[in-house]
């Protein structure tokens, strides 16, 4: 079983912090967080303080801070790379250096005569 970096705690800490942080960085005041997430004041307080909170706070007050992108990169699970498209371009790889070597070989021979 994999091993436990955080535990609860320090994860409502740390995105407490986080949260903290980033609100600081816009230049907003705890008020207007509450008023944009429809949450109360202490809510934002307790959720920032690492004291716990609901999931619904906590989202709300992701959105009210323009986050939701970060929500949905958390839990995405696209592949980066084609795996489809890397294959063929491996492919188109090989096919093409045999030819061209093949070319360069007949190329060179026509130009020899005996």
């Amino acid at each position: 079983m994999a091993e436990i970096v955080r535990g609860v705690e320090a994860w409502e800490a740390e995105l407490g912090r986080r949260l903290h942080e980033n609100r600081k960085q816009q230049r907003l005041s705890q008020r207007v967080v509450a008023e944009l997430a429809n949450v109360s004041i202490s809510a934002v307080k307790t959720l920032e303080g690492g004291r716990g909170s609901t999931l619904r706070t906590f989202i709300s007050v992701v959105r009210a801070l323009g986050l939701d992108d970060t929500l949905d990169r958390l839990f995405t699970t696209t592949a980066t790379v084609d795996p489809i498209a890397l294959l063929r371009e491996q492919e188109r790889g090989k096919s093409s250096t045999p030819r061209s070597s093949a070319k360069l070989s007949s190329a060179k021979n026509d130009g020899v005569r005996s």
